[in-house]
C-alpha cells in the first residue's frame, strides 16, 4: 500500500471513529450502569440493549429478587417493574428511556431516581405494534413522585 492510501485508510479510521464513535468496549465518558434483573427475562435484555445504544456501559446482574434492590434503591412498591438498575447514585426503575436517564444525570435534582411502573408497551424493551401512554415518574427524597416526563402512545 503506497503512502497516499495508507493516509486515506487512516484518515477514514478517523472519520468513521468521530462520526460513529467507540464501537468495542466502553470509555470512560460513558455512565455505567449496573442493572438487577431476573435471569432469561427478554424484555430486560432488549431494554439493556436500549441502553447500550444509547452510549451507557451495562453491566448486568441475574438476581433472584429485583424487588430487592428496589427496595434498597427507595423506590416505592407501587411504582415496581420487572428490573432495577443503579447509575451515578440514582435508582431506575423499569423500562425507563434513555434520554430520560441522561436528562437525569446532567440535571443531577436531589431524589432517589426514575420509575416506569409495570411494562408499557411501546417502552423501551416493549417495543411492538402497539404503544401505550405511560410516564416516568422522578422519585424525591422522600418517596414522592412527579411526572418527569409523558410519553403519549403515538
Amino acid at each position: 500500500m503506497n503512502q497516499a492510501n495508507k493516509r486515506r485508510t487512516m484518515l477514514k479510521a478517523i472519520l468513521a471513529g468521530a462520526v460513529c464513535g467507540p464501537t468495542i468496549g466502553h470509555t470512560a465518558n460513558q455512565p455505567q450502569v449496573k442493572v438487577f434483573k431476573s435471569a432469561g427475562c427478554g424484555c430486560c435484555e432488549a431494554w439493556i440493549d436500549h441502553l447500550k445504544g444509547n452510549g451507557f456501559a451495562v453491566e448486568a446482574h441475574d438476581v433472584p429478587s429485583p424487588g430487592d434492590f428496589r427496595q434498597k434503591g427507595g423506590i416505592p412498591d407501587a411504582l415496581g417493574a420487572c428490573h432495577t438498575a443503579q447509575v451515578q447514585g440514582y435508582t431506575i426503575e423499569g423500562h425507563v428511556p434513555a434520554t430520560d436517564i441522561k436528562r437525569l444525570l446532567a440535571a443531577q435534582p436531589k431524589a432517589r431516581g426514575l420509575a416506569v411502573p409495570s411494562m408499557p408497551l411501546g417502552s423501551p424493551g416493549m417495543e411492538g405494534d402497539r404503544k401505550d401512554p405511560y410516564d416516568v415518574f422522578l422519585v424525591d427524597s422522600s418517596g414522592g413522585r412527579s411526572v418527569f416526563r409523558h410519553y403519549d402512545g403515538r
